[in-house]
Order: C-alpha cells, then sequence, then structure tokens
C-alpha cells in the first residue's frame, strides 16, 4: 500500500494550530535543495540581504526559483505541491514564492516574531508556508504560537532593521506578542528537526526563532504556497516580496502565469 502523503491527523493538527511537523517528508530532495542553497548563496539576486547582524551571518534571499534549477525541480518535482494542498484542505496549490534563510555558527541574533501574512499581497484562508532545513536543528528551530492564525486581527508588521511600521499608513494591527516574557498566555510550539523534515504553517502564524548556537549551521528552503481562497490584496505599501506591475487587482486569484499551479487535484 503506498504511504499517503499526509495523514488526516496531521491535517487536523495542522487546521487547529496553524502549524504541524511532517518528518522525513523531503529527506530524499535534500542534496538538491542543499546545492540550490549553495548556488544561491554564491549568485545572490538583488532582494538578498545580510540582515545588518553584528557577530555571525543572516542571510536570506528570495524568488530565484525560476533562475535556480534545483529550487525548480524540488517546487516541480517533489511531493512539496501536493503536501500543501492536502494541509490547506484545497484542490490546488499554487507556488506563491520561495526563500533561502541561512544562519551561520554563532550568529546571535534571534528571527523577530511576526506573521508572514501582513508583509504579503495575498489573503485567504488557504495559505501555506513550508519551512526545509538541509542541516540538523534543535535550539534554533522555528517556534510557532499555536491557533495565532485565528487571532482576530493580524500583527503589525515591522522593518527588522529598526522595529519601524512596514507601511507608512497606520492599520487596524495588534502590536508584536513576546511569547517568552509571557509564557502563560500562549502555547509555543517546536520540534527538532532533522535535514528534510518539514514544518508547515499557515501565513498568519505568528513564528520566530533563536538565535545559532556556536558550531551549528542553519540553512534552509522555505517555500510558500496559496489555494483555493486566496486573493490578491492591496496594501498600503509595497508589500514584501514587491513583484512590480503585477497588474492584478483586489479580489482576484494570483496570476498564474507568474504563480504556476503546481498540484492540480482536477
Amino acid at each position: 500500500m503506498t504511504k499517503p502523503v499526509v495523514t488526516e491527523k496531521q491535517i487536523t493538527a495542522f487546521q487547529r494550530d496553524g502549524a504541524v511537523l511532517i518528518p522525513g517528508a523531503l529527506t530524499d530532495w535534500v542534496g538538491v535543495m542543499t546545492d540550490g542553497i549553495t548556488r544561491n548563496l554564491n549568485d545572490p539576486s538583488d532582494l538578498a540581504s545580510e540582515n545588518n547582524v553584528k557577530k555571525g551571518r543572516f542571510f536570506d534571499d528570495y524568488c530565484n526559483w525560476q533562475r535556480i534549477p534545483e529550487f525548480e525541480d524540488v517546487i516541480r518535482n517533489s511531493p512539496a505541491a501536493e503536501i500543501a494542498a492536502k494541509l490547506m484542505r484545497s484542490k490546488t496549490a499554487q507556488i506563491f514564492h520561495d526563500h533561502v534563510l541561512v544562519k551561520e555558527s554563532g550568529t546571535p541574533t534571534p528571527t523577530p516574531w511576526h506573521q508572514d501574512g501582513p508583509y504579503y499581497f495575498v489573503e485567504g484562508e488557504q495559505t501555506i508556508s513550508m519551512w526545509i532545513p538541509v542541516d540538523p536543528v534543535s535550539d534554533a528551530s522555528l517556534r510557532m504560537i499555536a491557533g495565532s492564525h485565528r487571532w482576530g486581527k493580524p500583527v503589525r508588521p515591522v522593518s527588522w532593521a529598526d522595529n519601524s511600521d512596514f507601511y507608512a499608513k497606520s492599520e487596524d494591527w495588534i502590536e508584536v506578542p513576546d511569547p517568552d516574557a509571557d509564557p502563560a498566555s500562549f502555547e509555543v510550539l517546536e520540534w527538532p528537526m532533522e535535514p528534510g523534515d518539514i514544518v508547515l504553517f499557515d501565513f498568519r502564524t505568528v513564528h520566530g526563532a533563536r538565535g545559532n548556537p556556536e558550531g551549528t549551521s542553519r540553512r534552509a528552503l522555505s517555500l510558500r504556497w496559496v489555494g483555493d481562497d486566496a486573493r490578491y490584496v492591496e496594501r498600503s505599501g509595497c508589500t514584501s516580496p514587491p513583484y512590480p506591475g503585477h497588474g492584478m487587482v483586489t479580489g482576484q486569484r494570483l496570476r498564474a502565469d507568474w504563480f504556476p499551479v503546481i498540484w492540480d487535484q482536477g
């Protein structure tokens, strides 16, 4: 019997908590992803950032899958799109973008608590981000606030450089939470991970990560997907990623020539 791509228990956990771990889902693709991350580090795009850390290195870059063949291979030919669709309970999985994140050994800078959704020009109940390490991770693994994808208001998006508002126009946000300062008020999910394990979370799930200890590297590929109900939404400033010239208007599905449907149940 063919092993199911995801189990009903995992789907239920994702829908309830906004995040789930699927061990070993892309183990067979670790070599391909590692080669792609190396290629990206050696040839960053104009969107790449070094994040101005005081010690170590925190590199990230995104929207490279159409120029880095290893990333396109994973997106089109691995089980990733089907996994995304099943967890979203969507008939389709449409690629939004890829994102490489590298924290080198001894980089103490944490990834701030945030939701991805407010930075994006897409909203919907069916969205999902995959975080796939190609190195073993423990203390530097992702941390997620269970149930935060169901909060009534989105978390204020801020610039990671100086904590200023990401958009010039103020909107109806709630302040960035600090679960470490108030642990009794939040359930934080985190898992040690091996290469090829996947943490999957809703665009609205609040998440962050600690700094990276000495002696460990943390290289990860993140893939962001949208499902059947996701629609373009106009923001009050430039989104991240920006995608200039897309021509979409609020309420439209993302244009399939820029954001192709990779999985279609039919």
